[in-house]
């Protein structure tokens, strides 16, 4: 259970610059702060907005506890934070929950396992959610790449098993006109259509093939046998030549970008398994619509790395920065129902 500050407290913690290199040398990089019952006199000197200014730029992440009871003035100093945890609220800004000490041992362990990809990913949420789509995306791939060479992403790349080889020639993706509307099939059913090379390329054809066609009124985009998508097939990460090597890749043909452009013309219908570029790539369509069996989940965190399809883009602009903070640094799995809640889906049916 990591240690919980008061804002005072919190705010001489946050400025000893010297904490960093405490927190780089063994104590957890996660500052915790309960935010319940704080009185106005906490603006007597400004504070609230030197403290907000403190954890915006501060190499850790940063939690914070809240209640319904929370003084809207103090709605600035609130939204500073990286997580927010409702204790026991409605609160459209937090993580709700009756259990906040077992929230917390949950967010404690995940950025102890991985802690800088967890602040990477912090970090970068704090800056890109207010970019632009293409510069956030470029933001998001520059991570990425930077911890491809991190001890973590190293060690759970060596214990891998040896990797299946590709199938030459694979049709990885169906597409099919009926009437004006192009359906797109992921089609790998026996990989949980894990997104590998040969399906990127063929999804991003379709795709290029609808936003240059005006004679398509939009597309549909499906997933055949039980799952929708497992996401990116692991028997191909850290299989390009260099991290450098792949961010180039991704920036020149962007299948993340390319299905925003094209975010007004697609509906995706997800269901089963929906995990990392499964839901990232879907969220950027204007249209998604889930079975009730879906169930969607970020775990790149775990492997060292940070939602690498977009999906600090997609998601935060679905659900905010918060929620896919916490999403992401949990790599907890949630249901339909609660994607719906969060925006992260428009519907259910089937």
């Amino acid at each position: 259970m990591p240690q919980v500050l008061g804002p005072s407290d919190a705010l001489a913690f946050a400025g000893r610059w010297a904490a960093v290199a405490e927190l780089g040398g063994g104590p957890l990089p996660l500052l915790v702060v309960d935010l319940r019952a704080l009185d106005r006199s906490f603006r007597a000197a400004d504070q609230d907005a030197e403290l907000a200014a403190r954890i915006t730029v501060s190499p850790w992440v940063n939690v914070a506890i809240v209640d319904d009871d929370l003084d809207p003035i103090f709605a600035p100093l609130a939204d500073a934070f990286d997580v927010l945890i409702g204790a026991g609220t409605d609160s459209d800004a937090a993580f709700d929950t009756d259990d906040v000490e077992g929230t917390l041992r949950e967010l404690a362990t995940a950025v102890e396992a991985s802690p800088m990809a967890s602040v990477a990913l912090v970090r970068l949420l704090r800056t890109s959610h207010a970019l632009p789509v293409e510069q956030a995306l470029h933001a998001e791939s520059l991570t990425y790449a930077v911890l491809q060479t991190n001890d973590v992403f190293r060690a759970w790349l060596a214990d891998r098993p040896e990797p299946k080889p590709a199938v030459p020639g694979e049709r990885a993706v169906a597409t099919e006109v009926v009437g004006s509307t192009l359906r797109i099939t992921l089609q790998r059913p026996d990989r949980r259509n894990a997104l590998n090379i040969a399906m990127r390329d063929q999804l991003t054809e379709a795709l290029e093939w609808l936003d240059l066609d005006g004679s398509l009124d939009g597309a549909v985009i499906t997933g055949a046998g039980s799952n929708f998508s497992a996401g990116g097939d692991l028997d191909e990460f850290g299989s390009t030549p260099s991290p450098a090597v792949g961010h180039r890749v991704r920036m020149l043909r962007s299948l993340p970008a390319l299905m925003h452009r094209v975010a007004g013309r697609t509906r995706v219908h997800v269901h089963g398994s929906c995990v990392g570029a499964g839901i990232e790539l879907p969220a950027f369509s204007h249209s998604v619509i889930a079975h009730p069996d879906a169930t969607f989940r970020l775990p790149e965190i775990g492997f060292g790395l940070v939602p690498g399809a977009g999906g600090t883009v997609s998601i935060t602009r679905r659900c905010g920065r918060h929620r896919a903070a916490w999403l992401a640094l949990t790599g907890r799995r949630i249901d339909a129902e609660h994607a719906l809640r969060w925006g992260i889906v428009d519907r259910i049916d089937g």
